[in-house]
């Protein structure tokens, strides 16, 4: 295994056209059909996450809490996927149980970059509710308010938008921050400063792409999230195995 190193200029970005995402669905998907069992099992696991944010809907705290646990357990599973790639890449014998072995080797690295987005997505809502109370001296409806549902109609237009816009803000940072940085961890074994450093430089040097890659992930899970995450389970290992692919292409360059 080689050494860790956390010199980006050893890693050069290569740049892609803007129709280029979709040639890492097209590659995901045969990836995902190479490895049916192992990733529809990661799928299955991320969609009985993402569950959480869909029975607990009917209050912010409750969506804030899932979103925040998801984006700490998210990066594991996808490394787990981005494993099977690698390793398919490499000519090597893969399944669910050789991935999580990976993800035990890569564990020091995944665990602080799985940190820094629970962390950052946590200060977000903090930072969404606090502004609230002082506008309004209250943050969210209370439980016993929305228990029977319809939280729409006890947020008020302020609320609302405060946590659609704390919502669409920390979705694009998140993008940013990860667009190549665990398919790097597992393949290079860099640490996750690095690694996220990396990403912002793909970001800026492919923002046309980048543009496209983020509207075709947010179209994929709002389809997965429209079927009652029935359609996750294949999206979620659709879209880990692709991002093993966008990291093959923007800085390995094969």
């Amino acid at each position: 295994m080689s050494a860790a190193t956390s010199s980006l200029e050893m890693y050069p970005v290569h740049q892609v056209p803007l129709t280029r995402p979709f040639i890492w669905l097209a590659q995901g998907w045969d990836d995902l059909l190479h490895h049916r069992g192992a990733s529809l099992a990661y799928g299955a696991l991320a969609s009985g996450m993402g569950a959480l944010i869909l029975a607990y809907d009917r209050n912010p705290i409750y969506v804030a809490c899932a979103v925040v646990a998801f984006l700490f357990i998210g990066p594991i599973v996808t490394a787990g996927l981005c494993e099977l790639s690698r390793a398919r890449d490499h000519g090597e014998e893969s399944n669910f149980q050789s991935s999580l072995l990976a993800l035990r080797v890569n564990r020091r690295n995944l665990l602080p970059f799985a940190e820094v987005l629970g962390v950052m997505a946590l200060t977000w809502f903090v930072g969404a509710a606090g502004l609230l109370y002082l506008q309004s001296g209250s943050f969210s409806p209370s439980v016993t308010a929305t228990v029977g549902g319809d939280v729409l109609r006890h947020l008020s237009e302020v609320q609302i938008f405060v946590y659609g816009l704390t919502l669409a803000s920390l979705a694009v940072i998140v993008f940013a921050f990860s667009v190549v940085t665990v398919p790097m961890i597992i393949e290079r074994h860099v640490d996750a400063k690095s690694a996220i450093r990396m990403s912002l430089r793909v970001v800026r040097l492919n923002f046309v792409a980048m543009v496209v890659w983020a509207g075709l992930i947010c179209g994929l899970v709002m389809v997965g999230f429209a079927t009652g995450l029935l359609a996750m389970v294949v999206i979620f290992p659709l879209l880990g195995h692709a991002t093993w692919c966008a990291y093959r292409d923007l800085v390995e360059g094969h």
